[in-house]
């Protein structure tokens, strides 16, 4: 199913950026109505059921809809906007373990709420994006980590390269209501789509103890800050006010007078100098106490290269060799990190509790989750990380096998390498590197 928007929707989108872009002083005063108009809203709900969402709170999944019939849920859901009845729920709040052992926050809004949301998105993207800065490359049409990891190597390579690599406490969590909103009402004047961005910032959060107990809330709006990652609005606002520190660094004059230049994607941000990333850091420090945010102090520290590395959206930057023309160059490559995290993964999918799956559903999940980490960490050196994969790879599967087959140490020999990627059809990362875009370059 394609999700390009419907054509009068397209053309909505196409005339509230064009108006934004060439109008950057104009305030939009209505704009709620285009919310539940029904072909944005249609689209807002095949978007978020593409998506495979889970429910929320009310258990409610998109098969209870589409049995309930969609068409009739929707009309129902526009009804409730036009008649400003509508009430956001309870975000439902899971926690996804990080690389450091630690958790991150993840709320889930229900599927009606989620739908509002992106129809809400749908209408405010195209406004927003006309402002955001050209430094910003998270969650925008035609821009990505990879470009944000490719501007970062090029300012390396002209000679910026002290880097602030900086790092933000709970940057979701701590963005202030208050200034938000102020950054919304820049362009929005329309009372009731900023009354719903207030309902939907200061929804409770709800999450189950131990002991199996619900457990509701409300710090978002006792605190008055927060966004909730997982809500389809939350990554717009979160670049919405980044923007203030973006914006903030050039208007104050520190991009010119320092010769610092800002990389930002989402909450990660580096900044690269000539020289000047002891002031730049104090700089940054200053400005973020001004915008209420924390910069996380054990993370956060200055790092010269080509004597230093730094990880950046997931790549090591620095100094790099290259055996086939003998010599050093400043290069990306796949963090250490990111190498043991798939590993890790390899291993969880192959542990001996995992014996009852059938052979080629294994090597379909194993090859999708290989696939899918290959298909980001392909910039700049990868041979070695993707060596490192394979015989972690091969090493953890041939054990899998052996202990589904019950061969013991004899089915090392059987299950050997040419058995795993030519009989099972195991996908090798080293061979996917003479298919890159600069592999003959």
């Amino acid at each position: 199913m394609s999700l390009e928007p419907p054509l009068k929707v397209g053309k909505l989108r196409e005339a509230l950026h064009a108006k934004a872009k060439g109008s950057p002083s104009y305030r939009f005063y209505l704009l709620y109505d285009k919310l539940y108009r029904a072909d944005v809203l249609a689209w807002a709900y095949e978007r978020c059921r593409a998506n495979r969402g889970v429910s929320g709170i009310d258990g409610q999944t998109f098969a209870d809809i589409e049995k309930y019939g969609r068409q009739r849920w929707l009309d129902e859901l526009a009804e409730e906007l036009r008649k400003h009845t509508y009430r956001p729920q309870a975000v439902r709040r899971v926690w996804i373990p990080k690389a450091d052992g630690s958790q991150r926050p993840l709320g889930i809004p229900t599927v009606k709420d989620r739908v509002v949301q992106t129809a809400a998105l749908v209408v405010l993207e195209p406004i927003f994006e006309a402002d955001l800065q050209p430094e910003q490359y998270a969650y925008r049409p035609e821009r990505g980590a990879w470009d944000a990891v490719r501007h970062v190597h090029a300012l390396l390579n002209t000679g910026y390269q002290e880097v602030v690599d900086a790092d933000l406490s709970g940057y979701f969590d701590s963005i202030p209501h208050g200034e938000l909103l102020k950054s919304v009402a820049r362009r929005i004047s329309d009372r009731h789509v900023l009354h719903l961005l207030k309902m939907w910032l200061e929804a409770p959060v709800e999450e189950t103890d131990r002991r199996g107990q619900k457990q509701r809330t409300y710090h978002n709006r006792d605190h008055r800050r927060g966004t909730p990652q997982g809500a389809p609005l939350s990554p717009l606002l979160a670049n919405l006010y980044m923007r203030r520190f973006v914006l903030g660094w050039k208007v104050a004059g520190h991009e010119q007078r320092l010769l610092a230049r800002i990389v930002n994607y989402a909450d990660d941000f580096v900044i690269c100098c000539r020289g000047s990333a002891t002031q730049a850091l104090q700089a940054m420090r200053d400005m973020m106490e001004r915008l209420k945010l924390t910069v996380n102090e054990r993370k956060t520290r200055i790092c010269r290269v080509p004597g230093e590395t730094f990880v950046f959206l997931g790549y090591t930057i620095g100094e790099c060799y290259s055996f086939r023309r003998q010599r050093s160059y400043i290069g990306t490559r796949p963090s250490k990190k990111a190498v043991q995290r798939i590993c890790r993964a390899i291993s969880e999918m192959t542990s001996r509790r995992c014996t009852y799956l059938p052979e080629g559903e294994l090597i379909r999940s194993l090859n999708q989750r290989l696939a899918g980490w290959a298909n980001y960490f392909q910039l700049g050196s990868v041979s070695q990380a993707y060596n490192a994969v394979d015989r972690h790879m091969k090493y953890r599967l041939c054990k899998w096998l052996r202990w589904k087959h019950r061969l013991g140490r004899r089915g090392a020999t059987r299950f050997n390498p040419d058995y795993l990627y030519q009989t099972l059809g195991l996908i090798c990362l080293s061979d996917l590197t003479r298919s890159f875009p600069w592999a003959n370059a």
